[in-house]
C-alpha cells in the first residue's frame, strides 16, 4: 500500500508540472501571436511599396484581412509569406473589389461570382492605377 503522504507528494508534483505546461503553452501562444502581428505589418509594408497612393491605413486593413489565420486567403499562401508581388497584388485587388466597387451588391442581386468580377473589372483597374500600381 502506498502511503497517503507519498500520494499527496505525487499529486503536488503533477499539479506543479501541469501549471508549468499551461504557462509554456501560454508563452508559445503569445509568441505565435507576436510573429503573426509582425507578418501582417510586413505584408502591409509591401502593399504600401507596391501601391504608394493607397489611402493611408488601408494597407493595414488589406494585410489584416488577407493574412487572417486559418482563412485560406491569399495572405496565408506560401507565395505571400515570401511577399511575392503577385500575391500582394491579388490581396489588394480583392480588397478593392469589395471596398471600392459594387461587387458585393452584384452578388447580393444574384450575379455569379465570375460575372460580378467581370462587371467591376474596369473599376478595379482604375483604382489600381490611382493607387500607383507598378504595371
Amino acid at each position: 500500500m502506498v502511503e497517503a503522504q507519498a500520494l499527496d507528494e505525487l499529486e503536488r508534483e503533477c499539479l506543479t508540472d501541469s501549471e508549468a505546461r499551461v504557462r509554456r503553452r501560454e508563452r508559445a501562444a503569445e509568441r505565435r501571436a507576436e510573429l503573426d502581428r509582425e507578418y501582417v505589418e510586413r505584408f502591409a509594408v509591401h502593399v504600401r511599396e507596391l501601391f504608394p497612393q493607397c489611402p493611408p491605413g488601408r494597407e493595414i486593413a488589406i494585410a489584416e484581412h488577407a493574412c487572417l489565420k486559418y482563412s485560406g486567403r491569399i495572405g496565408r499562401s506560401a507565395a505571400a509569406k515570401s511577399f511575392d508581388e503577385d500575391s500582394v497584388r491579388l490581396a489588394v485587388i480583392a480588397h478593392i473589389r469589395h471596398a471600392e466597387t459594387q461587387y458585393d451588391e452584384l452578388l447580393a442581386r444574384g450575379y455569379d461570382r465570375w460575372d460580378a468580377r467581370t462587371q467591376v473589372e474596369e473599376a478595379v483597374a482604375r483604382v489600381l492605377t490611382e493607387w500607383g500600381s507598378r504595371e
